[in-house]
């Protein structure tokens, strides 16, 4: 079973750490534990998988995709985080967690209306220009300051 190419997007994570319904974004920043480093994979097959219906779940969640870690960083503010996306150490990514359409704590909170969120949740906060393929060998690595590095790596 053959999925084609395979994306990359480096993105900042947010870990969930209590549960939260129809909340304002002062609950929701309440209820936001940590932050951590998210490869948000996608399958671009099926973005196109057919006309005017895009397959966002499927294309994302696939075995194996969105790794994250290797740590939950607490007690940062997500203001101002540089992420930087490496593939086999030549960065193609290289953006502010300031540029982000939605901040933490409103994504938390619009996400939130009618879906219940529960400790342990991840929420991929979205990417920015420079996403590409994954190698066929070698190594993606997602940087993020104050939180750390996670590898992906890829072998044909």
């Amino acid at each position: 079973y053959s999925v084609g190419r395979i994306l990359y997007e480096g993105e900042l994570g947010i870990v969930i750490g209590k549960r939260c319904l129809n909340a304002s974004i002062e609950e929701a920043q309440a209820a936001i534990f940590g932050y951590t480093c998210v490869n948000d994979l996608t399958a671009h097959a099926f973005l196109q998988a057919e006309s005017g219906f895009t397959h966002w779940t499927r294309a994302k969640g696939l075995d194996r995709f969105a790794p994250f870690g290797p740590v939950i960083a607490t007690g940062i503010d997500p203001a101002g985080l540089t992420i930087r996306t490496r593939v086999n150490g030549r960065e193609r990514q290289s953006y502010s967690t300031s540029d982000l359409i939605f901040q933490p704590p409103e994504l938390v909170s619009l996400i939130s209306r009618g879906l219940t969120l529960l400790p342990g949740d991840l929420i991929a906060s979205g990417t920015s220009t420079g996403v590409g393929p994954l190698p066929k060998d070698g190594a993606v690595e997602v940087e993020i300051d104050g939180i750390g590095v996670l590898t992906t790596r890829c072998a044909s």
